[in-house]
């Protein structure tokens, strides 16, 4: 009797929400099959037919056969933009979601048909930064079948962000080595930075950074410390320390000053893989036209001068965080706002002079080598091979620091 009752509930509720459901104007669905015939131009794979079809539909004045025919469209084309279907298939690797449920899918088709606002809506689910609209303009005029494939592979993993980003966000191409700041849509800075080894990984997520630290202890992993500093310690603890290095309550530190290993300079940016973005030591780093030196985090040049363009703060301008900074005092600054930050990996993106650049596929995860050069990375540089497809298993997993 109960699961009469549940039954018959359900019944009623779905009959109510088919009812409910607004019917496609012609206009409307027009408005989809303008999209639905770009597709192609953002590798964007609906089914074969697609557009046709629903030209047909609107063609033919059947308002049931355009109502199922635009609302199956619709689902498909919203769920490619959220990178759910419709070409590459986001792998392990990639730690960030911006994927929508069905039932976000739904409740957001329902209400843009209801207001009439189909194309502000379709606007919002579409990725919104300015370098997906320029691949996608890129990969239209590209005849090089191997540059197209590239294209198409970063079309899809900025399917795999989030539609908006935030109104201040921080942006760190692996690839490309190098961070930028964006304000508004707005380019607001770029700095270049050193990244994880083939065989140290940094991995792609999102965090919120909430904070700066000024002069920063570093805490040594073990795995680390086993490298030698442990032993260096032990054996010579007063040139240890005279170097920063110290070993208090059980684990190995190193105390502020030109010699740590993470600069003056620390995000606070939680993360389940221990990632920090940071300062260095070793800044003479920078200028190698590869840098993948690191255990995994990520280190920033002109990293001062990031931290102030960051925290925003009228108190804390370059000449007040450069004071701080000659004290050897830790101090925490805390931002206004979080501000989050992505960890991306694009092998191409657009340059200022509206052209494109494409980046050496240092963790062999497109797959495609653009020339010659391509087919193998350099040991001197990168200290080790990466050969084989990139798997999730190659990747950093769980909470294993990678400190620098």
């Amino acid at each position: 009797m109960h699961k009469t009752i549940v039954f018959l509930l359900f019944a009623l509720f779905a009959a109510q929400s088919v009812q409910a459901a607004p019917s496609w104007k012609p206009a409307q669905a027009e408005i989809l099959l303008r999209w639905i015939e770009r597709a192609d131009d953002e590798a964007i794979e609906l089914p074969a037919g697609s557009a046709n079809a629903l030209q047909a539909a609107i063609e033919s004045g059947d308002g049931d056969e355009l109502d199922a025919l635009s609302l199956t469209t619709a689902r498909e084309i919203v769920k490619a933009w959220r990178g759910s279907c419709c070409g590459e298939r986001r792998p392990g690797w990639w730690h960030i979601e911006g994927a929508l449920s069905d039932a976000e899918i739904e409740q957001g088709l329902h209400g843009a048909l209801e207001a009439d606002r189909l194309e502000g809506y379709f606007h919002s689910i579409r990725p919104s930064h300015a370098h997906y609209q320029a691949l996608a303009e890129a990969l239209a005029r590209e005849t090089d079948p191997a540059r197209h494939a590239v294209l198409a592979k970063n079309l899809a993993r900025w399917r795999w962000m989030p539609a908006e980003l935030g109104d201040r966000y921080v942006l760190v191409n692996i690839a490309s080595q190098q961070a930028t700041l964006w304000d508004g849509g707005i380019l607001i800075g770029e700095w270049r930075v050193i990244i994880g080894k083939p065989t140290t990984r940094t991995p792609v997520f999102t965090t919120d950074v909430t904070g700066v630290i000024l002069n920063p202890w570093w805490e040594i992993p073990a795995s680390i410390a086993a490298e030698g500093i442990g032993s260096f310690v032990r054996r010579n603890p007063a040139a240890a320390r005279a170097r920063g290095y110290v070993y208090q309550n059980g684990r190995y530190r190193q105390m502020p000053g030109d010699n740590n290993a993470l600069g003056r300079v620390k995000l606070v940016m939680p993360n389940p893989y221990g990632v920090l973005l940071h300062d260095t030591s070793n800044r003479e780093l920078f200028s190698e036209p590869q840098r993948a030196f690191s255990h995994g985090c990520v280190r920033i040049d002109r990293a001062l001068e990031f931290a102030a363009v960051l925290l925003d703060d009228k108190k804390w301008g370059f000449d007040r965080i450069e004071a701080q900074i000659e004290t050897d005092a830790t101090l925490t600054v805390r931002l206004s706002d979080p501000v989050p930050v992505y960890v991306t990996y694009f092998t191409a993106e657009p340059a200022r002079d509206g052209s494109v650049r494409f980046f050496e596929d240092i963790y062999n995860r497109d797959g495609i080598n653009l020339t010659v050069q391509h087919d193998r990375l350099s040991t001197d540089i990168y200290g080790s091979l990466v050969t084989g497809q990139s798997s999730t298993s190659a990747s950093p997993q769980g909470a294993s620091p990678c400190q620098i």
